[in-house]
């Protein structure tokens, strides 16, 4: 399957790409051979035996104890899951559709679509949000668009991605472990989710890996253009930066935890080892190596300002409360 690359890549990166290929179809048959498809209907079905109104009279029994806070952040969860036709549209338009990258976009957002699928049925038969807010902020992101700077350059794409399923998964997994206290059905949905958000980040963070083999000076170029930009899905939508904020304090998601990944990320692909980069590679690199230690006093510098504050959100039925 010849690859056919995506408009005003980069020369250099349009051979790496076409190279990587054969790389990319064996990813793709290890991934569907390790890979046990499940449905939401599986996670949320309600057996033969049972009554509907019992099931889902104990189900919202269960759910009516979630904290705010950890309602807010399944918000976001799913949110970053509706984002799904942005990311589509993003791998075809820095991958091309011609090639097996194709294959993979197809099959990766197929198993994306079920998450936003289950999280959306769960929030709605729980009953824990207010349902019209929650479809108004999902068109707003929808519509907003999500929009970064990667210059059709395919290497920031797999960067960004690498980062981003593994902190989607980080998030999914501690929300899970959260809500579970209250509900184990979330607890069971989100570890099933945080599950395979894993096995795709496996997948990015490989292909990376190849690319930087081949192309170091530009792989890094990407990772520090990424990096230091970065940012989760759902910024354009209104609300984010008090959403996120609430997710931090709550020791859900923050910036430690980007912190974290970034760091697994500089170790597995060895990036204090690389040699024979050019002197434009070496700089970058540098950066790369320093922005940890930078990241790190900044996030500590906002932590020590940090006071209480008081919270209210139309999804949560504008109730007020505070967090530290």
């Amino acid at each position: 399957m010849a690859a056919v690359a995506a408009p005003h890549t980069y020369p250099n990166q349009i051979a790496v790409m076409r190279d990587l290929e054969p790389v990319v179809a064996d990813l793709i048959r290890t991934h569907e051979a390790k890979r046990r498809l499940w449905w939401p209907t599986d996670l949320l079905g309600i057996q033969q035996s049972e009554s509907p109104d019992r099931y889902l009279a104990d189900l919202r029994e269960r759910a009516r104890g979630i904290p705010d806070p950890v309602r807010i952040s399944l918000v976001m969860g799913l949110i970053t899951e509706e984002g799904l036709p942005h990311f589509h549209r993003l791998i075809a338009l820095h991958m091309g559709d011609h090639s097996y990258w194709r294959e993979w976009n197809n099959l990766w957002t197929a198993e994306e679509d079920r998450h936003g699928a289950v999280l959306h049925d769960y929030l709605w038969e729980a009953r824990i949000l207010d349902t019209r807010a929650l479809e108004e902020i999902q068109f707003n992101y929808i519509r907003n668009g999500f929009h970064p700077d990667w210059s059709l350059n395919p290497y920031r794409l797999l960067v960004y991605t690498s980062l981003q399923e593994r902190a989607t998964q980080v998030a999914h997994a501690n929300n899970g472990k959260r809500g579970g206290e209250y509900d184990p059905l979330l607890a069971s949905i989100l570890e099933r989710v945080a599950t395979e958000e894993a096995r795709h980040f496996h997948f990015y963070r490989t292909a990376f890996s190849e690319i930087i083999k081949r192309d170091p000076n530009d792989a890094l170029e990407a990772i520090r253009h990424v990096i230091g930009s970065f940012e989760m899905p759902g910024a354009s939508m209104p609300g984010f930066r008090e959403m996120t904020d609430v997710i931090r304090r709550a020791n859900l998601y923050g910036p430690r935890d980007f912190l974290r990944i970034l760091e697994e990320q500089i170790e597995h692909w060895g990036l204090r080892g690389l040699t024979g980069l050019s002197p434009e590679g070496r700089e970058r690199l540098e950066s790369i190596l320093a922005f940890p230690a930078r990241f790190r006093r900044l996030v500590e510098r906002m932590e020590a300002r940090a006071t209480a504050r008081t919270y209210e959100f139309d999804v949560v039925f504008r109730r007020e409360f505070s967090i530290e």
